[in-house]
């Protein structure tokens, strides 16, 4: 297996900077860079070559030759020319096959990049940006690896060649191509420098349209329950305005570009034909080299248009590597576990991630926890304030408290999507910050009230796309939550499309597939974010069962806002203003009238929480 761009080590993820990219790119597939690189000069060889016998063929039709010499004239040209074509489509095919092979990698590496990165970082950057980094980024630099650094060889050796046999023909021919060639360059590079403006603010344009359209769309049912329609219609129009403007200015500079290099190419064209025409009144050349001439000059038009072209997809491609470079810098504020001094190799660190955590339930132990979510000024309102319980393994707590509370902190804490500003949470003695995020992911599982269904099969939905979990461990599954019914009625079976939002299923099933996905993780640490809370009793009874099934043999953690889930849990944890209120077994807490959680259960939990 390759060695991924961005999985390397933090000396090494440092020094990777701008264009060495494009260095490491061709480092992991040398064999495929080196046959382009030879078909490119094969190609441009054949492109030499061809007026070469088109002289010839003229200067011998020109002299009355044999018909025989003529044919085999022709036949050659032909030859060339189709071989030619052969090698321009096998260069075009392998540089696409390099350059996307390439992208699609690094757009592999960067979004397992943005997966390891912490919440902070995505409530910063919202879904429709990243969408633009990871895929229109790294498309323009698929662009620029197929075709630039294709183009910019081919083309800048085809301008060589062109040019040293003109010399070699002419030193006054090559002399008078070449200075037009760097005239010609400059006045190109110019028309697209000006040009280049009026298409960055046409793409900004056009993002700041999608933009909108992103984020009303989702909101379109409140927009139109409120009679927002013709508020909307505006501001659309607006954005369809400015881009319509972009646009047209963009399109205008890009026609003077296409103008004025057209009027560059003929004028080229006359040098040549001018100067040939001299040549062959003084006999200093027969009309095949006047023709040849002639060629060469339509040749030069093509590398250089091409290359001043290119400069655009230079300049997105270097604005995507400035940004992919910007993300791959940014960490995660959830720090790596140390690592020991003598764990040097691949066998040690597994033998270190295996130890970690012991298999079976784990004891959850809070020591003074406290954690504050920072403001734009990096100060903030504390969530939790020295929060302090010791759960042992195998035990279900409760937490009960009003919104705000720091309930759903504390969930975040004990999955490690936040670190602790101050204290430690431990599970059986080993500190979360030391754990390795991939086993505390699969050993810790969170349950929320949101079931999040993809655009995918069941199987895929409730596996998560983990292709090493089999059908029959799915159907165990099934079996055991009460599925069956359900099941039976999917008319492909594992195989039935899901979908986002219902998804055909009703809120009590998607709640059951949720339970599911746990299921075949096995954790030792479940996490239940009130499961069962939006749903109808009959629902609701057969969660319930799911989860009795889930925590059988299983720390639980079930943040509870009705008393049918409270009576499951044996430890009570009530939380305050971020502060814990109370803390204690179940029993003993009821028993005690004094206690806040006998008040709850008095008065009912539903109305005091609310």
């Amino acid at each position: 297996m390759t060695t991924s761009v961005l999985r390397l080590d933090p000396g090494q993820r440092e020094r990777f900077r701008g264009w060495g990219l494009l260095g490491t790119h061709v480092r992991r597939r040398p064999a495929r860079v080196l046959l382009l690189a030879a078909l490119v000069l094969a190609g441009v060889g054949l492109q030499l070559v061809g007026p070469q016998l088109l002289r010839g063929f003229i200067d011998a039709a020109t002299a009355v030759a044999p018909l025989q010499l003529l044919s085999g004239t022709a036949g050659a040209f032909l030859a060339v020319a189709v071989c030619q074509q052969a090698l321009s489509v096998g260069a075009a095919y392998v540089a696409e096959d390099v350059g996307w092979a390439a992208t699609n990698a690094l757009r592999e590496d960067l979004a397992a990049h943005c997966l390891e990165l912490d919440l902070a970082f995505h409530a910063a950057h919202p879904p429709g940006e990243m969408i633009e980094r990871l895929d229109g980024d790294v498309s323009a630099l698929a662009n620029f690896f197929s075709r630039f650094v294709l183009l910019l060889a081919a083309n800048a050796l085809l301008l060589v060649g062109v040019l040293v046999l003109l010399f070699a023909e002419d030193f006054r021919v090559g002399t008078a191509l070449a200075a037009f060639a760097v005239i010609a360059m400059l006045v190109l590079s110019w028309l697209q420098r000006r040009s280049v403006p009026y298409l960055r603010a046409y793409s900004q344009a056009g993002a700041a349209l999608f933009a909108f359209l992103e984020d009303h769309l989702a909101g379109l049912e409140d927009l139109r329950a409120r009679g927002a329609g013709f508020y909307l219609l505006r501001r659309f129009h607006e954005r369809v305005r400015d881009r319509f403007a972009a646009g047209r200015q963009m399109q205008v500079t890009g026609t003077l570009a296409v103008n004025g290099a057209l009027v560059l190419f003929a004028l080229g064209n006359a040098i040549a034909l001018g100067l040939g025409a001299y040549l062959f009144q003084r006999g200093e050349a027969t009309l095949g080299t006047v023709y040849m001439l002639s060629h060469y000059a339509a040749l030069l038009n093509a590398p250089l248009r091409q290359l001043t072209d290119q400069w655009q997809d230079y300049q997105r491609a270097t604005a995507g590597l400035q940004r992919i470079t910007e993300l791959v810098r940014e960490r995660s504020a959830l720090a790596a576990p140390p690592a020991d001094a003598d764990n040097g190799s691949t066998g040690a660190a597994d033998a270190q991630r295996s130890a970690v955590l012991p298999p079976g339930a784990l004891s959850v132990v809070c020591d003074r926890v406290s954690f504050v979510y920072p403001d734009a000024d990096g100060a903030g309102d504390a969530a939790l304030r020295d929060l302090r319980f010791d759960l042992g393994a195998g035990r279900v707590l409760g937490v009960l408290g009003r919104t705000g509370s720091g309930k759903t902190t504390l969930a975040r804490l004990l999955t490690r999507l936040n670190d602790p500003t101050a204290g430690a949470i431990r599970l059986q003695g080993v500190d979360l910050r030391r754990a390795p995020l991939d086993e505390l992911r699969r050993r810790v599982a969170l349950v929320t009230q949101e079931v999040q269904l993809f655009h995918a099969s069941v199987r895929d939905n409730l596996t998560l796309f983990d292709r090493s979990i089999r059908d029959p461990a799915i159907l165990r599954v099934v079996r055991d939550l009460g599925l069956e019914e359900w099941y039976a009625a999917l008319p492909a079976g594992l195989d039935t499309p899901l979908a986002p939002g219902s998804g055909g299923v009703s809120a009590g099933e998607a709640q059951l597939l949720a339970l599911a996905r746990i299921f075949l993780r096995d954790p030792s640490v479940v996490i239940l974010d009130e499961a069962s809370s939006r749903l109808d009793p009959t629902s609701e009874a057969q969660v319930h069962r799911a989860i009795d099934r889930l925590l059988d043999g299983r720390t639980g953690v079930i943040i509870a806002h009705r008393l049918a889930t409270v009576r499951r849990v044996d430890d009570v944890l009530v939380l305050e203003d971020g502060r814990v209120r109370e803390y204690g077994p179940r029993g003993a807490l009821s028993a005690d009238p004094t206690s806040r959680f006998a008040r709850l259960l008095r008065t009912g939990m539903e109305e005091v929480l609310a």
